[in-house]
């Protein structure tokens, strides 16, 4: 199955996401004394960002495996 196409709004929103941590990354080195940009910091802080607003996966237990059943906990 071929991965649908992005939404332009979820497009928008994402550009609108880089741009607010890039800013606020910006701002946060400057008020620190910065005289170059620290490039690293700024993709992990963009990285962080991209990766908290991604839907989480479900956190779920399938149960016991057949190999772990027996008479005791088959209930």
């Amino acid at each position: 199955m071929a991965d649908t196409p992005e939404s332009e709004e979820s497009r928008l929103d994402r550009r609108a996401l880089i741009e607010a941590v890039i800013a606020a990354e910006l701002e946060r080195q400057a008020l620190e004394g910065a005289i170059r940009i620290d490039v690293a910091t700024m993709a992990d802080a963009i990285e962080a960002a991209l990766e908290a607003s991604e839907p989480a996966l479900p956190d779920f237990d399938d149960g016991r495996r057949p190999e772990e059943l027996n008479a005791t906990n088959d209930d």
